[in-house]
């Protein structure tokens, strides 16, 4: 493959840290690389060094002859009195661009719900972010450089983006260079992952999965290697005491396939024990929304939302920007109150919520980390072991160093690390995480992934990580137009129902219908909707109660869990067969 840019030898340094000692790196026509590491570990400064914005302190970084490159920063340098049509296309007339395939599709996925004449000032930070990324992607490039893309991108705009960066070049031509912390998208684009650390890059083949399978392969051999070292080294010390070498056959460690790697490792969690220990702490009753309503300014947000949450339930939330998802945690954690309806709350509810803001952060931003940690209960548990506030913090990947730093003078990936363990140490059993992958590295996210693992209560998770969402949750729902359904088939169901919607639709399309409805029939499909919305909801408590009995059951008993198993298999099957045909009906009346 013919070569595009590359760097030489390259030494990075700041006063407080060397970034980089001496690094080379090459990419080649029809590279996809994900770039991938802890904060603070080099992972922009990498792509600014091969962009040309960092100049490095030694080395050098070669081009190919007229290479068109352009780089998504974290910033943005819009003027702010221009228009978004301005930015986009400067002043092109619409026959001109919209002539552009590429135009045409870029402006339909990213701001087809913003108006052209407005200007840049006037734009929301995600707003700023999208046209900024639009532009960037209405050129002609051969080398795109994109640092964090999927910030303020939705579920349906990071699969867009997705779909757009493997199609946008044709096969083994162009290069891609992509530091993100989304680990559906990097595997989803890149066909080559690196990974930052130490002041080294370290190449590995594949997206984010082939990426974690080699790196355990390779933390595998350099523990078997270490573990072979330290033997050899205990046995020339018996030598050296014995004054006689004693006859041993060598150790011998097979490496497996990366498959067979994770062949013995048990689920990711307990579910029934989970569901066990959430009734105990619970009860049966957690939080109800009964018919619910919601609005701002005479603008509905939230309409007929029925939600039963249940012990121990593990749920995830999606929507486009702006859908209420932030309402509905209002509803949940009682700081909204509803326009109709009611909210319930068990008795032995107690909420904690991870908000974007980092709001419980506020009033100890002047103390130090240490002064905070001393303040805290002694332990918390974490699958059968207790663990002090300073190792779960180091769990979570902050370092004893930066336990003398003050609360307001840390990173946003280190405040969130502090806020999720506060956070857990209220002890709640109700949890709620909003967009709790912001400001967080791939490292970080996985820890916290382990930890929700073992934590026993009631989870709900709003994120436009995919990736997150589909590991520490079991059901996902979806905010549309108001409402809120159930997904069972996930995330890829929610795609499909946004799919059928025009780009930057916020209502359904009001298309001629395939099917004409005279009066009557139309009454009939309305009925027939009401009484499966009056089923799924008695299901859905059948559903909870047999979660609850499987949990509370004898689980020494295995030819009676294997019943009740199969019962709650058959109610399931019940609840899919009937939100399918509510599907088809809600299409009719659509």
């Amino acid at each position: 493959m013919a070569h595009l840019l590359g760097a030489e030898a390259l030494h990075l340094e700041y006063p407080t840290q060397v970034v980089f000692e001496s690094v080379t790196v090459g990419v080649n026509d029809g590279a996809r690389i994900g770039i991938v590491g802890r904060n603070g570990d080099g992972k922009s400064s990498l792509m600014g060094m091969l962009t040309g914005r960092i100049t490095p302190d030694s080395g050098r970084v070669t081009r190919r002859g007229g290479l068109r490159v352009t780089a998504l920063e974290q910033g943005d340098s819009m003027a702010p009195e221009s228009t978004v049509g301005e930015v986009l296309v400067g002043d092109l007339p619409e026959h001109e661009w919209a002539g552009n395939p590429r135009i045409r599709d870029v402006v339909a996925g990213l701001v087809a719900d913003l108006d052209w004449l407005a200007p840049v000032a006037a734009l929301s930070g995600g707003q700023r972010r999208r046209v900024q990324l639009a532009e960037l992607l209405i050129g002609d490039w051969d080398v795109i450089a994109l640092d964090e893309p999927t910030n303020h991108l939705d579920i349906e705009g990071i699969t867009w983006l997705a779909e757009h960066l493997k199609t946008r070049w044709p096969r083994s031509t162009g290069g891609l260079l992509l530091v993100t912390h989304d680990r559906w998208f990097l595997d989803e684009v890149a066909t080559t992952t690196w990974e930052v650390h130490d002041g080294i890059v370290e190449p590995f083949d594949g997206g984010y999965a082939a990426y974690v399978l080699q790196r355990v392969e390779r933390d595998r051999v350099a523990a078997a290697a270490e573990a072979k070292r330290q033997n050899l080294m205990r046995k020339e010390l018996a030598w050296l005491r014995r004054g006689a070498p004693a006859r041993t056959s060598k150790p011998k460690f097979r490496i497996d396939a990366a498959n067979q790697l994770i062949e013995d490792v048990p689920p990711i969690r307990n579910g029934v024990e989970l569901a066990k220990l959430a009734t105990a702490r619970l009860g049966k009753d957690v939080i109800d929304l009964l018919d619910v309503s919601v609005s701002f300014g005479g603008k509905p947000v939230l309409r007929d939302v029925e939600w039963r949450i249940g012990p121990g339930e593990r749920t995830g939330i999606v929507g486009a920007n702006g859908a209420g998802k932030s309402t509905l945690l209002g509803l949940i954690a009682a700081t909204v109150s509803p326009d109709s309806g009611r909210v319930k709350r068990g008795k032995t509810v107690r909420l904690a919520m991870l908000d974007q803001q980092s709001s419980q952060l506020t009033d100890i931003a002047g103390d130090m980390v240490r002064e905070v940690v001393g303040r805290l209960p002694a332990g918390y548990q974490v699958e059968g072991k207790e663990l002090t506030p300073t190792q779960l913090l180091e769990r979570l990947g902050f370092r004893r160093e930066q336990l003398s730093s003050r609360v307001g003078e840390l990173s946003g990936g280190q405040r969130r690390r502090l806020q999720l363990m506060l956070t857990l140490l209220e002890e709640p059993n109700v949890l709620v995480l909003d967009e709790p992958t912001n400001d967080v590295d791939i490292d970080m996210l996985s820890a916290t992934e382990d930890l929700l693992d073992s934590w026993p209560g009631t989870l709900i998770v709003v994120s436009h990580d995919r990736y997150l969402l589909e590991r520490v949750t079991d059901q996902q729902y979806a905010i549309l137009d108001g409402h809120l359904r159930h997904l069972p088939g996930g995330i890829d169901e929610y795609l499909r129902i946004k799919a059928r919607k025009p780009a930057g639709a916020t209502t359904p399309a009001r298309e001629p219908a395939t099917q004409t409805l005279s009066g009557a029939e139309l009454r009939s499909v309305e009925k027939e909707i009401a009484a499966l919305d009056r089923a799924l909801a008695k299901l859905t408590d059948r559903v909870n109660a047999k979660h609850v009995e499987l949990a509370e059951f004898d689980q020494s008993d295995h030819v009676g869990l294997g019943r009740l198993t199969q019962e709650l298999r058959a109610l399931e099957a019940e609840v899919a067969e009937k939100e399918n045909r509510w599907l088809e009906l809600s299409e009719l009346v659509d």
